[in-house]
């Protein structure tokens, strides 16, 4: 597996993701021992980069993650994030101030069994709080020792050049994937020119990239996609010209829709590193196995010109608030 640097931290340039082993979509949480089978083969596989929250769950997530990470804890960097919590209820919490940064980084820290974090996101910036003044708190921590770098997830980029100038931002989290560009027109060049990270999450586009779902059937009744706008009606049937695009170039290489997927966000170049989510280890090689494929020019340019895709990439895009 090769590495790459997200500001200070090296990683590998394949993360796992591993909200929905505890949360939201179809099968979570209902089979851990695969989840942690899935954990450690990231790692014999050379994955060292992965990715939680204390929302997952929320909170199991991180627990889960702790327990199948165990002994390599020092051979891996560990992402989480604070500042919402949605319950079961479906309320969802939101607090990104510095009280709750340093409590929810104490619960993190003993839920993941470890007495130092390497990235810690704030989950969405909370429009309540100064970034400033989050920042500062983050700056704490890491001054502190307890956390080596800081996040920002779905931030615009006002936001990241006024945390970054309290702080440097070590890495950003957005969705990014051939059918989420919106970080190009701001955020991405920004990055550049501060030299932060990028981590990309549902690179995969909530696995319809890789062309298994092909109607509302494949998914569970609780599945949040069910409610997604991308993935209802007309929408999906707009969307699945793209999937079938990225189909086409797979066959031509010979490999999966999802690898291809993969190999697009990874020809960006150093600094990017996106964070495919699985809960299955056939799912975890196969898209381990995209960092070993290349493009051509012309593929890479059929892929870049694929057209937006129907419908909202949230419900509530209210919620991003960044």
């Amino acid at each position: 597996m090769k590495h790459t640097t997200i500001g200070t931290l090296d990683v590998s340039r394949l993360g796992l993701g591993t909200m929905g082993m505890s949360a939201y979509y179809t099968g979570a949480g209902k089979d851990e021992a695969e989840s942690i089978r899935t954990i450690r083969r990231a790692l014999e596989l050379g994955v060292t980069f992965f990715d939680t929250a204390q929302a997952y769950g929320p909170f199991t997530n991180e627990e889960l993650l702790g327990r199948a990470i165990g002994a390599d804890r020092d051979q891996v960097v560990i992402a989480s994030k604070f500042a919402i919590v949605n319950r079961e209820s479906g309320a969802r919490e939101q607090n990104g101030s510095p009280e709750n940064l340093r409590a929810s980084f104490d619960d993190s820290l003993r839920r993941l069994g470890t007495d130092h974090l390497d990235l810690y996101y704030e989950h969405r910036i909370d429009p309540k709080v100064p970034i400033e003044d989050t920042v500062g708190a983050f700056a704490e921590l890491i001054q502190a020792g307890k956390l080596r770098g800081y996040g920002l997830s779905e931030a615009s980029a006002d936001t990241i050049r006024r945390a970054h100038a309290v702080h440097p931002v070590t890495a950003v989290q957005s969705e990014y994937s051939l059918w989420t560009r919106d970080p190009e027109a701001e955020v991405l060049p920004l990055l550049r020119e501060l030299g932060i990270g990028f981590v990309p999450y549902s690179p995969l586009g909530r696995g319809f990239l890789t062309g298994a779902i092909r109607s509302q059937d494949a998914l569970d009744a609780s599945d949040f996609r069910r409610a997604n706008p991308r993935f209802e009606g007309e929408n999906l049937v707009e969307n699945l010209k793209i999937v079938d695009a990225v189909a086409a170039v797979a066959e031509e290489v010979g490999a999966t829709p999802a690898q291809v997927a993969l190999a697009w966000i990874l020809s960006h170049g150093e600094g990017i590193a996106p964070i495919p989510g699985t809960k299955r280890v056939s799912r975890l090689e196969e898209n381990v196995a995209a960092d070993a494929l290349t493009l051509s020019a012309e593929q890479l340019a059929a892929l870049s010109a694929l057209p937006t895709p129907a419908g909202d990439r949230y419900a509530d895009m209210a919620a991003l608030n960044g």
